[in-house]
């Protein structure tokens, strides 16, 4: 009789166990991959920007001038048939020069504007696309750069096809990093000349155990293992597979690694291993005292300073 209310009780507490399982796999899926969650992430103790007044004034023109440009939409269809959405900057003096500004987790082609004006006084034409599953675009999931890096190689085409563009720069932040890094271990055509990675993670797997672990002192196994597998069933990708650091060692073209001392968003330390990973011509600058992203707001000066060397270096200017 004991040991029949033992195994009774054993099997309530089993089925109970898996049902706050299940529960939670799907709001973590929730929080990190389903459309449209306002989420919160972990990204340290505040860092206390030292801003300089040059470096300020730079950024409010450049906010103040994209926001009075007329912008074009542009779209195209995925391969899985989603209706993808970009706004897009044709420089008055256009020379076949372009660059593709990819954005961040949760954000918008807009949030790339402070980047907008800086490309354009070099002459080149401006292509902000919305991921699949952010902003305009359609999609029902964050791809975390995996599905968009096939994305990408759409929107590279359509840069070469429609706009004659034969000197094209990827350039991305957080997400959007990734995003670039992933699409460099793609097949490129000749007229994609360089990539630029501000603040991207390793793995999607390493980015989300890392927030796991800070943000609910939880382990990734077995919650971030079942939520992977969710996603590969609703998403049609796994935590596992979405990496660039293993996209980087496919890489053919010039790779600039821009990241924050500071980052605890995105670990710097995710940018020495992409850096020591990556193939083909490379360069790191890992930014004094910048947190998450903030490299071009505490450094704007130096910082497009060094974008412009790179880019003519990479082009052959």
């Amino acid at each position: 009789m004991v040991k029949r209310k033992i195994i009774i009780v054993a099997i309530v507490v089993i089925i109970v166990l898996l049902f706050a399982l299940i529960f939670a796999v799907n709001y973590f899926y929730g929080e990190s991959v389903k459309r449209g969650v306002e989420v919160e992430l972990y990204s340290g103790d505040k860092i206390v920007e030292d801003v300089a007044i040059e470096d300020k004034v730079i950024l409010e023109e450049a906010q103040q001038w994209f926001a009075n440009q007329e912008l074009q939409q542009v779209e195209q269809v995925s391969n899985d048939g989603l209706l993808l959405k970009s706004i897009f900057l044709e420089n008055v003096k256009s020379t076949g020069k372009a660059v593709i500004l990819a954005h961040g987790y949760r954000e918008q082609s807009e949030n790339m504007g402070d980047f907008a004006k800086f490309y354009y006084d070099q002459g080149f034409d401006i292509l902000i696309p919305d991921a699949r599953g952010h902003g305009k675009s359609e999609g029902e999931y964050v791809g975390y750069g995996w599905h968009d890096r096939l994305d990408y190689l759409k929107w590279i085409d359509l840069l070469i096809n429609d706009y004659q563009a034969d000197k094209i720069i990827l350039h991305g932040k957080s997400m959007g990093a990734s995003l670039v890094l992933m699409t460099s271990g793609e097949e490129l055509p000749n007229e994609v000349k360089a990539i630029i990675a501000d603040s991207g993670y390793t793995t999607v797997k390493e980015e989300l155990s890392y927030q796991l672990q800070h943000l609910y002192n939880l382990p990734s196994f077995p919650l971030l293992d079942l939520t992977s597998l969710m996603t590969k069933i609703r998403a049609g990708y796994s935590f596992e597979e979405a990496s660039a650091i293993e996209q980087v060692k496919h890489n053919t073209r010039p790779l600039f690694i821009i990241h924050g001392e500071e980052d605890e968003l995105v670990p710097t330390e995710m940018a020495n291993r992409l850096y020591n990973t990556a193939n083909g011509e490379k360069e790191l600058w890992i930014v004094p005292k910048a947190g998450h992203t903030k490299a071009h707001t505490m450094a704007t000066s130096e910082y497009e300073e060094r974008l412009l060397q790179f880019i003519k270096t990479a082009s052959k200017e």
